[in-house]
């Protein structure tokens, strides 16, 4: 049987990680095998595709490499019970075994190695492989005018895999060792109602970036480590003005802890009622998460509040080990009301304002954001203005500063930098 007909029939004989199949860039190298082995006129072509998916879509021309990464970040069973702190069955984890020496030996697979089918001989040797060819390694009797990819026959993938549940907790699995913000989207064909949208190009502001509300943010930071660190944390509610950072704050958090484990959940307000479902499919997750929900606001009446007070509160489930909320809002006192409906005609109507007005006091922590002072904001606006290098002597820079506030309607963090953006553009521009 010819090297490409063993590997068809090693792929297809995959257990635990054969959701591999389903990426686009795997599914593309088994067809390229498949036709080297069995419809050799078309080779060429499905070499083809199989190269242009791994630039295209794999954005590399490193097999190994590519192939690693999605076997990292693959779901399949032995994460399950890894992440619940369980020991493998001893079934599974041959299985798995086997199918990282089949994969390692996919790893290696080179564009040579294909054109010299007839001489390469495999064998395993205490579950690494080698690949002997009858010339140096590695050969180079490929067509110059095939497209060609990259591949490391000396990886280890069992070796890589088993040392890398070591560090689960950091790193995740799934979308969540890939990406680091997600946002939920209502889905009513998904079993729960929703999917987890990952966030591919997320805000990237950084603590450094942030100037001014120091108080406000350590706090923040303070509790987001607890929380990290296996300890009870808090849910915060971020309030006050807006523009001052509120939001940036709870981002430049996420980002900063990004590889300590901790991921950010985005939520819209008619997506509360779900919070239950969410935070049952957080439960084992080995990972951090903060849900957040931003510009938080409520109507009387509004459905959404009794699901967010009931998780607040702890009664539909448990308070989760590896969860917070922080949401932001523009009020304290988080539910809308009108001086009318505080004169309505319900008997028990204190009772049922003072239910109202309480929903910030169940947040552990209250943290407020209030409009920057004249100082502060020019504080904020010459440390940003030092951060891109304009060139502006202080005074000049005041007045800009002042007269910006003015036609905003106001000073924040926000119209600060919104004025240095536009100066800089000016400068770098020359208009």
């Amino acid at each position: 049987m010819g090297y490409a007909k063993e590997l068809v029939k090693k792929l297809n004989s995959l257990s635990v990680f054969r959701k591999l199949k389903q990426d686009e860039v795997f599914h593309a190298f088994e067809q390229c095998i498949y036709h080297y082995a069995y419809v050799p006129e078309k080779k060429e072509e499905f070499h083809a595709k199989f190269c242009s998916a791994l630039y295209e879509i794999g954005h590399t021309d490193n097999w190994t490499e590519y192939l690693k990464n999605k076997i990292l970040s693959l779901e399949n069973p032995c994460v399950y019970f890894v992440a619940k702190k369980q020991e493998i069955p001893k079934y599974i984890e041959k299985s798995a075994r086997n199918d990282l020496e089949i994969l390692t030996e996919i790893a290696s697979v080179t564009p040579e190695m294909l054109f010299e089918d007839e001489h390469i001989i495999s064998y395993w040797d205490d579950f690494e492989i080698e690949h002997i060819l009858m010339a140096d390694y590695p050969p180079d009797d490929a067509p110059d005018d095939i497209p060609k990819w990259r591949a490391d026959y000396l990886v280890n993938l069992q070796e890589i895999y088993f040392k890398w549940f070591a560090n689960i907790h950091k790193h995740g699995y799934g979308d969540y060792a890939i990406y680091n913000m997600f946002h939920m989207q209502l889905d009513h064909h998904a079993e729960n109602g929703f999917v987890l949208k990952p966030v591919k190009y997320p805000d990237s502001v950084q603590l450094r970036d942030l100037i001014g509300y120091e108080w406000q943010r350590n706090q923040v930071i303070e509790n987001t480590k607890a929380l990290l660190n296996g300890l009870k944390a808090s849910n915060i509610l971020l309030y006050g003005d807006a523009g001052t950072g509120k939001s940036a704050t709870v981002k430049a958090v996420a980002n900063a802890f990004a590889d300590e484990g901790l991921r950010l959940i985005e939520l819209s307000k008619n997506e509360l009622h779900l919070l239950p479902k969410l935070l049952e499919g957080l439960s084992e997750n080995p990972l951090k998460f903060i849900l957040f929900i931003d510009d938080l606001s409520f109507q009387e009446n509004d459905d959404d509040f009794s699901a967010l007070k009931a998780v607040l509160e702890g009664s539909i489930s448990a308070r989760l080990h590896n969860t917070v909320i922080y949401a932001t809002s523009n009020r304290r006192h988080i539910v809308r009301e009108t001086f009318s409906q505080r004169d309505g005609d319900e008997i028990h109507r204190n009772d049922t304002i003072q239910e109202t007005i309480s929903l910030s006091e169940r947040f552990g922590i209250q943290i407020l954001y209030d409009k920057p002072n004249k100082n502060l904001y020019l504080e904020i606006v010459n440390q940003l203005a030092k951060q891109y290098e304009l060139e502006l002597d202080s005074n000049t820079l005041a007045i800009e500063a002042e007269r910006f506030a003015l036609r905003k309607s106001g000073r924040s963090a926000r119209s600060a930098r919104q004025l240095i953006e536009q100066l800089y553009a000016k400068q770098k521009g020359d208009f």
